[in-house]
């Protein structure tokens, strides 16, 4: 039975007419028109474009590897030397270009987009013109071409091709075109947003990576208090101290116990409440001095010369799998050499992208000289302008979500890119807007409610004009839905009723902060 089919039979079962309008507004986006693809895949290989090599174009029924259950086109392409990109193109098109973003230092082809070709999207995703480790960036050791091609031109250039591509394919261009991506990948949503909004109809950025050196300088400034020896001073036990503690103090705040915490800035912390270790001698119930304050210096900003480079962590959830034991603490047995992700990205940026010098030691660095030293690297790896009035007057849509508890991106970060974004454009929610999700991690994980079709959203917002006043998430175990919560468009909150199921997210209302 066709897919659409099933959807009608769901449709006229309901008995929500706010259900049925939802259902048939969506099945209106994704299947009422499809296009054929008028180019079989043998002609895409002798495409003529400038500066890019056709590298494969064959033609499959499926591919379960990639989680592609309907008959399309797998196109492998470069772009100058050596940004490489991958294009799926289904032969049923519903007329819409979806993009990928990838994460860390990428160094291969991702993309996250690949199953939304079972619904008729034709995505792609690249390498960003460099192969290596997610968490290496060796290959930027004093290559200018790589350099800029990562920060600033990879997905830029990649996005014109493959757009080139599908308007070749299907002898007409793409209806819409969307750009996806969280950490690295919110970092190029907002570096297309800034520097070339013609290129997508709407942008959703997550748990945006947009600050390089002063995100790096935040990472290694944490990291010489917590390594000592070699060793982290800080362990697991000490993470399920902290957070314990802080549970006590904010966990109610919202009016439900249950480890989430739905705005960490109205719970004001005392650290010095949690137990000192006498004499100096660590243990697993106590702090020492220099446990302190580590803690204390993740939770505050880091300032050089008293100017802020880069905000302090929101409380909460220390002691999550997946928390600070993979991004702040270590050891983790599962990342190389066991150390931290802010140390593997800290130096790993510091090495090769600002200094360019493989020996660096971090250690000794004071951060008196960042502003000179950083100026280079920021030029082409951050997105920090706040000017968004090109991005407004091409009349394109962003939405930016970032998890309250994310261990590996301050969402202070955001919401202080946000607010100077406001400063300027009084009226910037028409055009773009941010949410901020509870209890949730690194673009997902938690015990928050972390699920939702962002593509959808943004559809909606670009073609129906259907601004998100309220995004509902979900939280899945083991393939079963646990819970549901409403976000609402910063600076709203979302607190409980005081009546109903918790686990249910019409119980739930919005609080203006």
């Amino acid at each position: 039975m066709r897919i659409d089919t099933l959807w009608c039979m769901t449709i006229f079962t309901m008995k929500k007419p706010v259900l049925i309008f939802s259902f048939l507004l969506l099945f209106h986006l994704v299947y009422a028109q499809t296009t054929e693809i008028c180019l079989s895949c043998e002609q895409l290989k002798n495409l003529q474009l400038p500066d890019v090599t056709v590298i494969k174009a064959e033609a499959r029924t499926s591919d379960s590897t990639l989680n592609i259950t309907v008959p399309f086109c797998h196109v492998l392409g470069r772009i100058s030397k050596e940004i490489n990109f991958e294009l799926l193109l289904p032969i049923h098109w519903n007329g819409r270009f979806l993009m990928s973003g990838g994460g860390g230092f990428v160094g291969s082809i991702q993309n996250n987009l690949r199953h939304y070709v079972n619904q008729g999207y034709a995505t792609a995703g690249t390498d960003t013109g460099h192969k290596g480790e997610g968490t290496s960036a060796e290959w930027a050791l004093n290559n200018m071409e790589r350099q800029l091609n990562f920060g600033r031109l990879a997905i830029h250039r990649t996005a014109v091709v493959s757009k080139s591509i599908v308007t070749s394919a299907y002898c007409t261009a793409a209806s819409y075109s969307y750009f996806l991506g969280c950490s690295r990948g919110g970092g190029q949503a907002m570096v297309e947003a800034q520097y070339y909004p013609e290129d997508f109809d709407g942008i959703v950025a997550g748990a945006p990576a947009f600050s390089w050196p002063a995100i790096g300088a935040k990472f290694l400034s944490a990291c010489q208090m917590l390594y000592k020896d070699g060793k982290p001073i800080v362990t697991n036990d000490h993470l399920k101290l902290v957070q314990e503690h802080i549970l006590k103090q904010c966990d109610r705040a919202d009016g439900v116990v249950d480890k989430i915490i739905n705005d960490p800035r109205a719970c004001s912390i005392d650290l010095s409440k949690i137990p000192v270790c006498p004499n100096g001698q660590g243990a697993a119930n106590c702090l020492t001095k220099d446990q302190l304050d580590f803690f204390k210096s993740i939770y505050q900003p880091l300032s050089i010369d008293g100017n802020e480079i880069y905000p302090g962590f929101p409380v909460g959830l220390e002691a999550e799998p997946g928390s600070w034991d993979v991004w702040i603490t270590g050891p983790n047995p599962n990342i190389r050499n066991g150390v931290s992700l802010h140390y593997l990205f800290g130096t790993n940026m510091y090495k090769y992208l600002v200094f360019n010098d493989p020996t660096w030691d971090y250690k000794d660095y004071d951060f008196k000289t960042y502003t000179d030293d950083t100026m280079y690297a920021a030029s082409y790896l951050d997105a920090t302008q706040t000017d968004y009035n090109a991005f407004k007057a091409a009349d394109r849509r962003m939405i930016i979500y970032h998890g309250w508890n994310d261990p590996a991106l301050s969402a202070y970060s955001t919401i202080q890119h946000y607010e100077a974004a406001q400063k300027k454009d009084s009226n910037l929610s028409s055009h773009i807007r941010l949410f901020l999700l509870p209890g949730v991690l690194h673009c997902g994980g938690g015990p928050g409610p972390d699920r939702v079709d962002w593509v959808q959203q943004i559809q909606l917002w670009v073609e129906k004009g259907i601004a998100p006043e309220k995004i509902v998430l979900s939280k899945f175990e083991n393939g079963k839905p646990l819970m549901t919560r409403p976000v609402y468009p910063y600076p709203l909150m979302t607190i409980y009723t005081g009546k109903g199921d918790v686990n249910q997210e019409q119980n739930f209302k919005p609080l203006k902060n």
